[in-house]
């Protein structure tokens, strides 16, 4: 089988300036892992391209990044990162984030507290959750860790803008600061739908199993963006108690909410889940949701895989293993009571 030429990367730029004709799909993963010498080539061009197509570029990389992420379009978005449109860099953003690239922290940085546009400053908020987790798992030194944290933290305290404070505490939440625990607290505790929904993206991605009863209760909550944020936060923090609730949100009315109770319960597991999740997927019509069923199936086996792992640890000489879980953790009206936040 003859293997295709590449696509010489001059007809991919002619094709891309070429308002009057539709860039071709195939296009697109020419542009993965460009060379410096490529990288230098379209970056010449890249001005002269449509604001419509950069922006329509940096959305096709996005989606192709998340059903393949073994191609990197690493090089077009950095140049997207320093573009003069906010709806460029906004794109840009989303896309480098995921590459966890270290040398980008100070751009980020910059940009949440200082770029002109509301919505590349959130963008660049929420990025930093990336270095907050990477700090966490030691892939990030403590000094520049505590440079994210100290940026979050100004940004939750004296922004102006409510967006990016929630982008800030969802970030935060990953980190394993005291004073974190201050701010969802005071989060979850405001009355305010918003606020509240980004208290349970910040508890799920705190690996704190001191929520647990907060998460909970959010369960029957009227807002459908609330129970779905609390049904994915029950699944981050893997609360096996939560089974009969998620299982319950199965029939939710709201598709977002059944799509996170689908991907929690992959992530809870336990006995019955996968004949839920089966007797669901023969009984729906909606692809989008047939296909989340079938990504959580696989995500359980592995779910259960680890689980069975787990059992098979032998506790070295001398100590016991430990029973503990955050299913032993009692409520206390403590967990309950909003404190005011520290200047």
């Amino acid at each position: 089988m003859e293997i295709p030429k590449p696509i010489p990367l001059t007809n991919l730029i002619t094709a891309l300036l070429d308002e009057s004709t539709p860039f071709h799909p195939r296009f697109l993963n020419r542009l993965s892992d460009l060379e410096p010498v490529d990288t230098a080539l379209f970056a010449e061009a890249w001005p002269k391209v449509s604001l419509r197509r950069r922006e329509a570029l940096l959305e096709d990389f996005e989606e192709i990044h998340l059903a393949d992420d073994l191609l990197s379009f690493e090089a077009v978005a950095r140049l997207g990162l320093k573009d003069k449109e906010p709806s460029v860099r906004t794109r840009a953003i989303r896309i480098l984030r995921e590459y966890e690239l270290v040398d980008l922290l100070p751009a980020f940085l910059d940009m949440s507290e200082h770029d002109p546009d509301i919505d590349v400053r959130a963008g660049a908020a929420a990025a930093l959750a990336t270095y907050i987790y990477m700090g966490e798992v030691d892939d990030l030194s403590p000094s520049k860790l505590m440079r994210v944290e100290e940026c979050l933290l100004r940004l939750v305290s004296n922004e102006t803008n409510t967006r990016i404070q929630r982008n800030a505490l969802e970030a935060l939440g990953f980190s394993s600061r005291k004073k974190v625990n201050d701010l969802i607290n005071k989060a979850y505790t405001s009355n305010n739908v918003d606020w509240l929904i980004s208290a349970l993206i910040a508890m799920g991605r705190s690996a704190n199993s001191r929520w647990k009863p907060q998460v909970l209760k959010m369960f029957i909550h009227p807002h459908p963006g609330v129970r779905a944020e609390a049904a994915s936060a029950a699944g981050e923090l893997e609360i096996r108690t939560a089974k009969p609730m998620l299982l319950e949100l199965l029939e939710d009315s709201d598709l977002d909410v059944r799509m996170a109770a689908i991907w929690s319960l992959s992530q809870v597991g336990s006995t019955g889940v996968r004949k839920a999740l089966e007797k669901l997927l023969e009984s729906t019509d909606d692809d989008e949701e047939a296909d989340q069923i079938k990504n959580a199936l696989e995500n359980l086996d592995f779910t259960n895989e680890m689980r069975d792992l787990a059992l098979l640890e032998i506790p070295e000489d001398g100590d016991d293993a430990d029973e503990s879980s955050d299913d032993d953790y009692v409520e206390t009206d403590d967990d309950l009571i909003s404190e005011d936040v520290e200047d």
